[in-house]
């Protein structure tokens, strides 16, 4: 099973013996497994636990799984494309970057943006005729999947007729949802239901991850019982220092009470993408009432001189993959004096351990920190703003006008009336792009870190371009940094940014579309959605006093990343 190593500084190394000490004279992992909810905020805490005995249940029902993976291979399928969004499209989403595709198995695309271009290329890559549609909500309410939904069922639709388009679509909810009634009505092939009381970002184990995982050609048996030792060694009876996931809970709780509330995320190439699943655990679990951890995803090691005292260092190494460079980087990082914790994988079938390991890690770190690990009220905000906006859409025929505070080079900055008196003071007389963007950086303090939310298509080239704009911004300013891609980092990373410490600074960007894409039965269009997404998110953002601005490129989107690449190099 995979191992636990640490490296921390001596004041932290206290802490954390002390806490230790606490967890094991006060019985709080009995109090955890027992669903106490007074371990957290006393509040409805104790709901949201089924992911503790998941293992055992998934474990057992291992002849549905392994009978839905032989139904899509005799029915031939090819492709398999996952609808969802934040905890149902995430851990389906590292499996497929993980495993990549199976022998004998269909191709895996997991779908979360409602990007326009994104929608269509992901159509481009399959045949309709021949995909198996999973259409992936807990609640059955999300927006994102059941536009998705509505899209796809009626391309497929046209394809194989109104009688067979239900064969093509499989759904994941729970039970009594709005996307039951609907699989039900529209003769879905089946229906796999969750457990309500299982939160999304906790479900990975559950059918949310275990059904994708089965169609994919996992083979999930092994997959789970690696999960079951980690349960196992987990349990209320074995001591705290023994039980690692409470050891790195305890960690980063510690942490971030001290100031260290940035955790990087390093992951051996051949895991890459398992930092995007536990942003959204980490983030939306304990980033709230202007607490928690802010987690450094895919951010690319430097020197030990790039970095302050407010991270910690997380390092899964694939015993299998492991790579030399980043090997030497951690080691200097380490000898720095950073807070460093190695976590080793033995193969890519150690994810299943990893899964519950980090889940108790959060809701340790959770009760550490001091808030409810399982709740997303930040997130829930945002959602609300966009769905006032959609809705007005469909009433009125368009959004509210805005109007920039800026344009310049055939880019046009917004922000709201709190930010834009402060950037139009700083920026004093230089009121072009770069004076700007240079007024809005200055903002960056010490212990703060910088967050770019680039609602765009999501492919290679776009995030090079906003890589290359992230670690300017880190090796001039020495701050953490971060890149989320929307609306996918709405449903992990936003709460935290809304919710968590006022620590952050954000660049928000949008674009012209050069694609349009209708939502059948609706009168917006994907673009929209898109549009009043970032409208709702830069508005929870602003009322919640964050230092934030809006930077609107044109439809000539490889344009415009160029002009803002430029102006942040002249502004910094």
């Amino acid at each position: 099973m995979s191992r636990l190593k640490t490296s921390l500084p001596e004041s932290l190394a206290t802490s954390v013996k002390t806490a230790i000490a606490d967890w094991q004279s006060g019985g709080k992992m009995k109090r955890l497994w027992n669903r106490d909810a007074s371990l957290w905020t006393g509040d409805d805490e104790s709901k949201w636990l089924g992911w503790l005995d998941i293992v055992e249940e998934q474990t057992a029902q291992q002849e549905q799984l392994q009978k839905i993976s032989k139904e899509v291979h005799t029915r031939g399928f090819q492709y398999v494309l996952l609808l969802g969004m934040g905890g149902s499209s995430l851990g389906p989403e590292v499996l497929r970057m993980t495993f990549g595709r199976i022998p004998g198995a269909p191709v895996m695309q997991v779908l979360d943006s409602t990007d326009p271009a994104q929608v269509k290329a992901f159509e481009r890559q399959i045949d309709v005729e021949k995909t198996l549609f999973i259409v992936s909500s807990k609640s059955g309410s999300t927006l994102e999947p059941n536009i998705f939904k509505q899209y796809f069922f009626e391309r497929t639709k046209q394809m194989v007729g109104a009688t067979k388009v239900g064969s093509h679509f499989i759904a994941i909810t729970d039970p009594g949802s709005k996307m039951q009634q609907v699989a039900e009505s529209d003769h879905f092939l089946h229906i796999f239901f969750g457990r309500p009381s299982i939160g999304g970002r906790y479900s990975a184990l559950s059918n949310f991850g275990m059904v994708p995982a089965a169609v994919m050609g996992i083979d999930t048996k092994k997959f789970l019982s690696r999960a079951a030792e980690m349960v196992r060694a987990s349990g209320p009876e074995v001591p705290i220092e023994e039980n690692t996931g409470v050891v790195l809970g305890i960690i980063l709780g510690s942490a971030a009470n001290a100031g260290r509330d940035k955790v990087t995320l390093i992951a051996s190439p051949g895991i890459s993408d398992l930092g995007a699943w536990l942003e959204q655990l980490l983030a939306e679990s304990t980033g709230k009432i202007g607490k928690g951890l802010i987690p450094v995803d895919r951010e690319a090691l430097g020197p030990p001189e790039e970095y302050g005292n407010d991270r910690v260092f997380v390092y899964v190494r694939l015993e299998t993959g492991i790579n030399a460079d980043q090997e030497a980087k951690v080691a200097a990082i380490e000898k720095a004096g950073q807070p460093v914790v190695r976590i080793t994988m033995a193969d890519t079938y150690d994810l299943g351990a990893e899964f519950f390991r980090w889940e108790i890690a959060t809701a340790v770190a959770g009760a550490i920190i001091g808030i409810n690990a399982f709740n997303q009220p930040d997130v829930e905000a945002s959602k609300l703003a966009t769905r006032a906006l959609t809705s007005e859409y469909e009433a009125k025929g368009s959004l509210p006008a805005e109007a920039p505070i800026l344009e310049d080079s055939g880019v046009k900055l917004f922000t709201d009336e709190k930010n834009a008196a402060e950037l139009a003071k700083a920026a004093g007389s230089d009121k072009t792009l770069a004076g700007y963007l240079k007024a809005h950086l200055n903002r960056i303090k010490t212990g703060d870190y910088f967050a770019t939310l680039a609602y765009i298509q999501m492919n290679a080239e776009h995030e090079q371009a906003l890589q290359v704009l992230r670690h300017a911004v880190r090796d001039k300013k020495h701050v953490a940094t971060c890149l989320g891609f929307g609306p996918r980092f709405l449903h992990s990373t936003g709460q935290a940014y809304k919710g968590g410490p006022n620590s952050g600074v954000f660049l928000q960007i949008t674009c012209g579309d050069s694609v349009e894409l209708p939502v059948p039965g609706q009168k917006y269009t994907f673009g929209i959605v898109k549009a009043a997404q970032a409208r709702g998110d830069f508005q929870v953002l602003a009322e919640r006093g964050r230092r934030a601005l809006r930077v609107h490129l044109g439809k000539d989107l490889k344009a415009g990343l160029a002009t803002l690449q430029a102006a942040v190099q002249k502004a910094l």
